[in-house]
């Protein structure tokens, strides 16, 4: 927004003079105002228009009349609606459009000059076909945030190739620092490379609202899945290649040597981690070995990390005479970093997570009861918030045509063209 232009009813970042049938749902979160139009799928693109949509923003999805493939995947109680899905999906709105068809494409770009951000993660070449391309669309609105996951930067030769998250922790590094000690490169057994580039895509589009309200302009903005990972894994990783000529090769050599890790108890392990020399000293002098303090010279840093491996192993003896609540309830006395190695199914009856209230039961209008993560980020004073469950395929279409200026006979005749489904889902 340039100096001399009136702000927005709704907020800096939103697209002026919205009235009547525009009007923004009332959202309490710091992106009430901001409206996008997320043409993504599967996990990457979700989970960061998730994230604009719990801070405030109206996020519209836009799906092909099969759905997001996201919606199969998981545990289903109700077919379409998996727990994947319902997951990195609330806060939204569906619109169903078929954009192969020329009547599907004229309705996204009447969209468009209502929309802030358009997000998508289809390969360039695909997106140019439906004519959805970053020019074509900053023609219809000028001031949009036009952002785009790729899998690899545009600029270099593994531009357009396929990408997925097995792929890309192979690529950046990660399969293969799991896989440093025992020679078999291993995957996290989570969609780290998808999620991490997920938040890194909400990073941008709010690095670029944020820049729009100086300039008045919108932009392209590309995250590409490859170097993001690659940034990621290097932060620690780079190390003697940060320096011209290198001071030796990349690697953070206390980690690749493997000197962290659950330490072992009479009765299992728990997570402990003496960080610094006060730690150290205070654990070894309650297990009368002061001696090790002076053998592993723990007060300093340098000397300490190259010993790390022997020092756990030192740990691990001792460790291994106490009962985890003991070993826990010591660490607390002695102010050392500790917990008990928590399970995945165990996380939502965490006392912690329960008093904070992390898991919100609450009951989705077509799935039934269901268990909802809260927005994480508190904002003191325009909270984040659970106000819309997960949608059903298109239950919002004709709703958001009216919004952007459709007659109630243009609707009905998308419906018999096939272009939007027959009728909205049950709400």
């Amino acid at each position: 927004m340039s100096p001399d232009t009136p702000p927005a009813p709704s907020g800096p970042l939103a697209t002026p003079a919205r009235t009547g049938p525009l009007a923004m749902p009332a959202r309490t979160g710091p992106l009430a105002g901001v409206r996008v139009l997320d043409l993504t799928a599967v996990v990457l693109g979700p989970l960061a228009t998730q994230v604009l949509a719990d801070f405030g923003a109206d996020v519209i999805k836009l799906e092909p009349p099969e759905g997001d493939l996201m919606r199969a995947n998981g545990v289903s109680r109700k077919r379409g609606m998996s727990s994947i899905f319902l997951a990195i999906n609330r806060n939204k709105r569906s619109l169903v459009l078929d954009l192969k068809r020329p009547e599907g494409l004229a309705a996204v770009q009447r969209l468009l000059p209502t929309v802030d951000v358009l997000v998508h993660n289809m390969r360039t070449a695909a997106i140019e076909r439906l004519g959805l391309g970053y020019a074509a669309c900053a023609a219809l609105n000028p001031r949009l945030v036009y952002c785009v996951a790729t899998g690899f930067g545009e600029d270099g030769p593994e531009a357009g190739q396929p990408a997925f998250d097995d792929v890309i922790q192979a690529a950046c590094g990660l399969a293969g620092l799991l896989g440093h000690e025992s020679g078999e490169p291993a995957y996290v057994p989570s969609l780290i490379a998808d999620k991490t580039t997920g938040l890194a895509l909400a990073n941008a589009v709010l690095a670029a609202l944020f820049e729009r309200t100086r300039s008045g302009l919108g932009q392209h903005v590309e995250v590409p899945m490859f170097e993001t990972m690659v940034a990621f894994t290097l932060a620690e990783h780079l190390g003697g290649r940060t320096f011209v000529p290198p001071e030796g090769p990349a690697g953070y050599a206390r980690l690749l040597a493997g000197g962290r890790r659950p330490v072992p108890t009479r009765d299992g392990h728990i997570a402990m981690l003496p960080y610094t020399g006060e730690h150290w000293r205070r654990f070894f002098a309650r297990a009368g070995r002061e001696d090790l303090c002076g053998k592993y010279a723990v007060d300093d840093r340098h000397a300490r990390n190259a010993q790390i491996q022997a020092l756990y192993a030192e740990m691990a003896a001792i460790t291994r005479g106490f009962d985890t609540a003991e070993l826990l309830a010591l660490c607390r006395e002695l102010d050392i970093p500790a917990t008990r190695i928590v399970a995945i199914d165990e996380l939502p009856d965490h006392p912690h997570l329960q008093a904070v209230g992390l898991f919100q039961h609450q009951q989705h209008p077509t799935v039934g009861p269901i268990v909802a993560v809260r927005p994480p980020t508190r904002f003191g004073r325009t909270p984040a918030e659970l106000a819309l469950p997960a949608p059903e395929l298109g239950e919002h279409s004709a709703q958001l045509l009216r919004e952007a200026g459709f007659s109630e006979d243009e609707i009905s005749t998308l419906r018999t063209q096939h272009i939007i489904p027959p009728k909205e889902a049950a709400p």
